[in-house]
Order: C-alpha cells, then sequence, then structure tokens
C-alpha cells in the first residue's frame, strides 16, 4: 500500500510519502528518508522529489515501512525553511511512524543536508535505532559565516516565500551555529552510523565525512571513489545503503 501521507508539525500541514507493504508480520522496520536543501525551485538530485521512488524501493525489496517527508517550505508541505524548523519536522516525522501500529525499529537515512538533520534528531531521540547519512556536512558553518545569502538562496529555491520570514532574521541565522551534526554525532554511541560520501564531492568535502566519522568513533564510513554530492543517484552509494540497512534488520531481529 502506497500513499500520500499528510501530517502536522508546530501548527503545519506537511507531506510525506508512505510507502506500507503488505505483510503477516506483527511490527515491521521502518525507514524515514530524508531530503536535503533543494538547489533550485526545480530541487535537485538530493532533494525531496527523488525519494518517493526510493521509499518503494526500500519498501517493496526490503520489506521496510518507507516514509520520505518533504520538510516545511518544500513542495506543498506549509511554511518556510528554518534549519530548527526542519530538525523539529524530522522529529515529529518520528514521532508520527511511532503511533503507526506496524512499525517496530525505526532508521533514519538523509541526503546532504538532510544527513546532517537526521543525525542531530537522532541524538534527540532515543526511538532511532540507527542513522545513514549521504553526502552530510559536518556543520552548517559555511551557511553561518553568510546567512543573509543563505536567506536569498532560499528564496530562490523556493523554500522560503513569505516575504517577512523570518520576522527574527539573528535568531533564524543563529540556528545555523547552535545546530551542528558534528556535535550531535558524539551522541550516538550507542546507534549504527553509516557515512558514505563522494572522494569528488565540490560541494561538501570528503573531509567532513572523516570529521563525522571521527566525531562518533565508530562509524561504518565508505568513500566512493570519483562520486559527487549527488548520491541519491549513484547506484554504488544506494547499494551501500541498502546493504547496511539489511545488516541492520537483520542483526535487529
Amino acid at each position: 500500500m502506497s500513499n500520500v501521507h499528510h501530517f502536522q508539525s508546530e501548527g503545519l500541514e506537511l507531506i510525506a510519502h508512505l510507502e506500507i507493504p503488505e505483510s503477516d508480520e506483527e511490527l515491521l522496520p521502518c525507514v524515514l528518508l530524508i531530503h536535503g536543501f533543494p538547489e533550485g525551485p526545480g530541487g535537485g538530485a538530493n532533494s525531496a522529489g527523488t525519494l518517493p521512488e526510493l521509499a518503494n524501493r526500500i519498501s517493496s525489496e526490503m520489506g521496510f515501512i518507507s516514509m520520505a517527508p518533504l520538510l516545511r517550505g518544500t513542495g506543498k508541505s506549509e511554511g518556510c525553511f528554518s534549519l530548527a524548523g526542519w530538525l523539529t519536522d524530522v522529529r515529529q516525522a518520528i514521532l508520527e511512524l511511532d503511533n503507526h501500529p506496524k512499525v517496530g525499529q525505526i532508521w533514519l537515512v538523509g541526503f546532504g543536508s538532510g544527513g546532517a538533520i537526521s543525525i542531530c534528531a537522532a541524538a534527540l531521540e532515543e526511538r532511532v535505532k540507527g542513522v545513514g547519512a549521504l553526502a552530510a556536512q559536518a556543520d552548517w558553518s559555511e551557511w553561518a559565516a553568510s546567512p543573509k545569502r543563505l536567506l536569498i538562496h532560499a528564496r530562490r529555491a523556493g523554500v522560503i516565500t513569505d516575504p517577512n520570514f523570518p520576522k527574527a532574521f539573528d535568531s533564524w541565522a543563529e540556528e545555523l551555529k547552535q545546530i551542528s551534526a558534528e556535535s550531535s554525532i558524539t551522541k550516538l554511541h550507542d546507534k549504527n552510523v553509516l557515512i558514505v560520501h563522494g572522494t569528488e564531492d565540490d560541494v561538501v568535502s570528503s573531509l567532513e565525512a572523516r570529521a563525522l566519522s571521527d566525531a562518533h568513533g565508530n562509524t561504518d564510513m565508505r568513500l566512493i571513489e570519483g562520486a559527487g554530492h549527488h548520491l541519491r543517484h549513484d547506484p554504488r552509494a544506494i547499494a551501500v545503503l541498502l546493504g547496511w540497512l539489511d545488516r541492520q534488520r537483520r542483526s535487529s531481529k
């Protein structure tokens, strides 16, 4: 069964793609797929529009309940982008899944900024069993160094459509300093973490993957030789991800 799912986050209505495989099992493993920051109005190779297909594959081939939410400001989800808002949306999506009667253990998988946000959410949610982060940055220091430029980019990308948002620019910008995957990952020692990065990523340096891995101390880190930033469409990266999810499911039974 597949459908469009609606849920609430801080009074905003968010849209998600939800796949629930037919199964006689009482509880099913679940993966939450988190998109990255769109490159423009049409999104990008790591953006939300590419994830329903992956959700369908993970559900039909591997038996996972799969959910790919559109975080605030993206697609038809309400609201405007803020880093703290996106973190709240992911946490709310976890809660939404946790309330489903068929959901067993939950894993997070994110691409680009979605991978970093997934790490941050997992540090706050005991319910999460593990995290897969592909092409994720260690922090948002580059954004934090020029928040006005990010705001312009966010408007062009269509994730901030309200001309009066943010009402408090300094607070909006401060979130870029306060929220950090590199800091959060130190709290995930009891969770399994997969880090995947392309050696030729010209958006987020592979050095950031090493920083995340070192901060955790026991990640499964894979560098994809010659790959760029858009790992969602790199068959080698997806094969690594699916293999990791399969091992997670088997070891958790």
